[in-house]
């Protein structure tokens, strides 16, 4: 759970963006999302490889 304590004075508006930096740092909302459907640690794997050599080929064709 996160808890964002208002200091005496903040707007709540403050607080509020806060809340959401931190709630984006901790990663709850893609952990939800990951746990709708359970995937193999194999197919995880494969595809943040994927993920990771389609970055590379990005990066490398920017370079050139």
């Amino acid at each position: 759970m996160i808890i964002i304590p208002v200091k005496e004075g903040e707007s709540i508006d403050r607080a509020l963006k806060r809340f959401k930096r931190k709630f984006d740092k901790v990663g709850t909302l893609k952990e939800i999302r990951g746990r709708k459907h359970f995937m193999k640690k194999s197919t995880k794997r494969r595809e943040e490889m994927m993920k990771a050599k389609f970055s590379q080929t990005y990066l490398n064709s920017q370079e050139d």
